[in-house]
């Protein structure tokens, strides 16, 4: 039985997410894919970041790019309205948890003085290591109920593709999004594609369909009608009639995010095709108590990049 393990945005619980340091951490501890987001900036580049907004938990403010920079402080702008040179001063090595308890702060190694990559900055780091075996789930971030935070998912998913070309990894990549009209735009570009889907995106404006009238609400089916490869559900939507469903359609299921591992062992015998997880070490142990194959590790770089 395969089943994989996905690093949810690198490795959250264990180290920053979205950074080199987390995605190298990742490949050094082994994983089947690799998950991370990606979006636009104000001027065509293209970072890993999740939010649209800069995020005052992942990210701090430390210096302006340039001296009297009137868009100082950055955290809290849309990324879409800052460049590459203004992102790159922020920290995202450290977490600051806002007035809640943090279930990472407790777990994730922090870096102090790590920069948000861009995405060519992390296929970069992916062939220094050498890790062809392990796939790249790219997913852009892209909302179609803002469109003045969300860049056009055309030139979005264009860009992305066209950079993992440039690198070679195209053929070893997914693209993944909850705005399915990447999903469309995808179709003729990556061969892999993941519809996701979790309970606030289960309408027409992030699907461009109706999944309830015109497919009776079987939303595998409906991922199916506009070409996903796979299904990609908030852990909270999947049970048996979602795995029949998607078993019907063609379509393999990866869930996410399964952190607890009794969790994951009621997914894998569901028939999960793939877990999404913020803690692969602790994946990697349940593996091997259940005799599944495990991704082998990437050989350890000299010198950790941030």
């Amino acid at each position: 039985m395969q089943v994989e393990i996905h690093g949810h945005r690198g490795a959250r619980g264990l180290r920053p997410e979205n950074t080199l340091p987390g995605m190298a951490y990742t490949l050094e501890l082994g994983v089947h894919a690799i998950e991370f987001d990606v979006a636009l900036t104000a001027d065509g580049q293209l970072v890993l970041t999740h939010d649209l907004t800069v995020s005052a938990v992942t990210s701090a403010d430390t210096v302006p790019a340039t001296p009297g920079d009137p868009a100082f402080p950055y955290v809290g702008k849309p990324i879409r309205s800052l460049s590459l040179a203004q992102l790159r001063t922020l920290d995202v090595g450290v977490r600051h948890p806002k007035g809640e308890a943090d279930r990472f702060v407790r777990t994730q190694v922090p870096i102090p003085g790590t920069r948000m990559p861009t995405l060519g900055a992390v296929l970069g780091l992916v062939s220094a290591y050498g890790a062809d075996g392990v796939r790249l789930n790219v997913e852009l971030k892209s909302d179609p109920t803002r469109p003045d935070l969300s860049a056009d998912p055309r030139r979005l998913t264009e860009l992305v593709v066209a950079e993992l070309d440039r690198h070679d990894r195209l053929d070893g990549a997914a693209i993944l999004s909850f705005d399915w009209r990447v999903l469309r735009v995808a179709r003729d570009l990556v061969a892999t594609r993941y519809a996701l889907v979790e309970k606030a995106t289960l309408d027409p404006e992030w699907l461009g369909l109706r999944y309830k009238e015109d497919f009776g609400g079987d939303i595998a089916a409906a991922a199916a009608s506009i070409g996903a490869t796979t299904l990609s559900p908030d852990r909270v939507l999947v049970g048996e009639e979602l795995m029949a469903r998607a078993a019907k359609a063609g379509l393999p299921v990866a869930v996410w995010t399964v952190n607890d591992v009794e969790e994951a062992s009621l997914m894998i015998d569901l028939g999960v095709a793939g877990i999404v997880t913020d803690y692969p070490d602790r994946m990697r142990e349940l593996w091997a108590q259940r005799g599944l194959p495990l991704p082998e590790p990437a050989a350890a770089l000299r010198h950790a990049p941030a």
